[in-house]
């Protein structure tokens, strides 16, 4: 096959949403590489997977880069410094990863690492996630940011947190959370460190609009503000309100949308600081976007803006507002986390099997068919460019009428067997003359209709639910022969005996398509496919369809030198492991099929010497991965 270097970025649009992290090397394969270790040059994705192979670490994985997440902080808190900076603001950038966004301690605990040197912080939006907060070493100045519904037993350790010197803001949500925060602080006799979260009126456009807004879930309008602090008044407490939270959105698509939000909020500041709250603290919580897609526009899963711009914003926005008041710059927060985490993680699977629509030869038409396998037959006698568009018409008819007459009995199976052999080849002619044609027109969207399926050892619902859920798009990708180019479109269908379990949207260099360009699979090594970006949300939100546990989870950080180093490796679920999560003890499992067992030998039905066997096989199993598991 002919090799073309370009061919990556004129079919999958690679540079295009990579960020400089994801590139393609001239030998075709998906390579990582390190922006702050430029010189090493990128390192080889297939070649990292064949070292851990080598170790015994098999796909499906989850390959976390720490690298990656490393860059992403430092841009985030530099951008943010560089815009304090140029606008002559007064007061520094503080920000938190929601841990929401990635609960996985080995994210976690790499965030706090990386984040220590810009007094990044952490934001829980539960108990369990402040007990997550707590247990790590923050700098003096980091903020903890507790969000969400809090009881009694919530509020207690976020005001006790503060005698081991943690800075942990409780953001008050309702009248009602003011009054058991009263009460809280009250027996504790320790002073919180209060906020309290504003709805903006302002609604930002994208996929998760109703995040924002006067309709969304969280927060207090103007009336049940002002309760709230004339009730803190009365209680003693309005010098402990110091920060204002309000949510500007969920990846917000418009830079446009983060401006108006920011100005909103700066009015509600300006007033409550005349109603007597000493805020020194601007808490603008999430919205800073990925662009999954490279489009660099406005939409669903793109934004219109960079890091720096969305940084520049905020800073002016801010600055300007305090300014005309005259108030005091605060201290500004945001709880940006998939913009800080989504980029450093990517789900590597190997395709098992394929299920092609077309074949390569067409068998003879027997003397005794029925005449519309000879008319589809005899398509291939007219089948050229000009009347490329009637062939495929005249096939699909014939192919259609047969199949009707099969289910009525005219036709018999060895007749259908024929005929839909010879449909497919005439599909693959079809395809091979579209492919080689410039026209795009309707006949190529009807091919998108029989694009082969590629069968992938992965769950869809475990490890990618967004892209079920919610039609979330991630940049997928072959991880080899880039310079090759594609012979065959495919949908990828996942391990899971469900038909929801498919991809059919991917991004391409040329916007988004309902089919991959993928290769044929080569006879003599794994053919890997990647899906990137997934840090955010994928590896807390995944189910157990048809039982299928977590992955592997590899973490490694890039070297200078142009290896890498294996930081952590988890071993993805055991059976008998996802069998304790729905309430199955293994071992009551395993007593079963043991008396089964031993009632067939007593039975006849099984020898004595199969005992062993048996048990052996059901023991391997419920010991083994969930996943298909290739032979050594």
């Amino acid at each position: 096959m002919k090799q073309d270097h370009d061919l990556s970025e004129k079919i999958y649009g690679v540079d295009r949403w990579g960020k400089g992290l994801i590139t393609v090397s001239p030998e075709g394969e998906i390579s990582l590489n390190d922006p702050a270790q430029n010189s090493s040059g990128p390192i080889s994705l297939p070649g990292i997977l064949h070292d851990l192979e080598q170790r015994g670490i098999s796909t499906p994985l989850l390959l976390r880069v720490s690298s990656f997440l490393e860059s992403e902080i430092r841009h985030l808190n530099e951008s943010f410094a560089d815009a304090i900076e140029r606008v002559g603001y007064k007061a520094p950038y503080r920000g938190v990863f929601p841990i929401k966004v990635n609960q996985q301690a080995q994210v976690v605990d790499r965030i706090v690492e990386f984040g220590r040197p810009y007094d990044f912080g952490l934001e829980a939006g539960s108990k369990p996630e402040l007990v997550i907060a707590m247990a790590h070493r923050l700098s003096k100045d980091a903020l903890i940011v507790c969000n969400g519904v809090k009881d009694a037993e919530f509020i207690r350790l976020a005001i006790l947190s503060r005698r081991l010197g943690f800075n942990t803001v409780i953001v008050l949500e309702s009248p009602k959370e003011a009054e058991t925060v009263i009460e809280v602080t009250r027996e504790l006799g320790i002073d919180p460190f209060l906020g309290v979260r504003v709805k903006l009126t302002n609604q930002i456009g994208g996929k998760w609009q109703e995040s924002s807004g006067d309709r969304s879930t969280f927060g207090m309008n103007t009336d049940q503000l002002l309760r709230v602090v004339d009730r803190l008044k009365e209680a003693d407490l309005i010098h402990c309100l110091k920060l204002q939270h309000s949510h500007l959105g969920s990846q917000v698509p418009d830079v446009n949308d983060v401006r108006r939000a920011t100005s909103e909020a700066c009015r509600y500041f300006v007033e409550l600081t005349r109603e007597g709250a000493p805020l020194s603290h601007l808490d603008l919580g999430g919205g800073l976007g990925v662009d999954y897609t490279g489009e660099k526009r406005s939409s669903d899963n793109s934004i219109n803006y960079t890091v720096e711009e969305y940084c520049a914003n905020m800073v002016e926005t801010v600055a300007y507002a305090m300014d005309e008041a005259k108030l005091a710059h605060p201290v500004l927060v945001t709880e940006s986390g998939r913009a800080v985490v989504a980029t450093s993680s990517m789900l590597i699977f190997d395709v098992l099997e394929t299920t092609l629509y077309d074949a390569p030869d067409a068998p003879e038409v027997a003397t005794d068919d029925h005449h519309l396998v000879t008319d589809l037959a005899a398509v291939r006698g007219y089948l050229v460019r000009d009347r490329i568009q009637e062939c495929w018409n005249d096939a699909t008819f014939y192919r259609d009428e047969l199949r009707a007459l099969f289910r009525r009995g005219v036709v018999d199976l060895r007749q259908m067997a024929r005929a839909e052999r010879i449909y497919l080849s005439l599909t693959a002619q079809i395809k091979a003359m579209v492919a080689a044609s410039d026209t795009v027109g309707e006949l190529e969207e009807q091919l998108e209709k029989v694009a082969d399926v590629y069968h992938c050892n992965f769950s869809l619902f475990q490890s990618l639910p967004d892209v079920w859920a919610i039609d979330q798009l991630h940049p997928i990708v072959p991880l080899q022969m880039l310079n090759v180019k594609p012979d065959r479109r495919a949908i990828l269908s996942d391990i899971t005996c469900d038909s929801d379990g498919k991809v059919d949207q991917f991004i391409l260099a040329d916007g988004i398509s309902p089919s991959l360009p993928v290769h044929s699979l080569p006879e003599d090594r794994p053919y890997y496919l990647g899906v990137f970006f997934v840090g955010a949300y994928q590896e807390t939100l995944g189910d157990l369809h048809n039982l299928f546990g977590d992955t592997n989870v590899v973490t490694i950080d890039l070297r200078a030198d142009g290896g890498f180093d294996l930081l952590h490796e988890q071993e993805g679920d055991t059976i008998s492991e996802v069998l304790s999560y729905v309430e199955f003890d293994p071992a009551d499992c395993v007593a079963a099929f043991r008396k089964m067992v031993d009632e067939a030998i007593s039975g006849g039905s099984v020898k004595a010497s199969e005992r062993k066997i048996l048990m052996g096989a059901y023991r391997d199993s419920i010991n083994g991965y969930t996943y298909y598991e290739q032979p050594r």
